[in-house]
């Protein structure tokens, strides 16, 4: 699929907000493990694995590439960065790819 010059424009300027927002819930979620009533040694290691796990997600890091947008988009929907909704304004052969990739609907 070639990617319309609008649809990469959007993804361009949405996607570092849709990071940051992600990064953002992830450090949430660290500070619960961080505040469990567990050992030090466990909140310690039990951290380390999640921030490993995690910065694979395209909602921390990607390479940019048009070419594999809709991977990107569909990567972010299944890790919970966006939503389908978050979508809006993205072509419709856009999003159908994404719902495609993910099982949306």
């Amino acid at each position: 699929m070639e990617v319309s010059k609008n649809d990469w424009k959007l993804f361009r300027e949405r996607l570092p907000k849709w990071q940051e927002a992600y990064m953002e819930k992830l450090c949430k979620e660290y500070i619960e493990i961080l505040s469990s009533a567990e050992k030090g040694s466990s909140r310690f290691w039990e951290l380390e694995k999640r921030i490993k796990a995690d910065k694979r997600s395209p909602g921390v890091i990607v390479n940019v590439s048009r070419r594999e947008m809709t991977d990107i988009l569909a990567g972010l929907v299944i890790d919970g960065a966006i939503t389908i909704s978050d979508l809006d304004g993205f072509s419709e052969e856009v999003i159908e790819i994404v719902k495609r990739f993910t099982n949306y609907g």
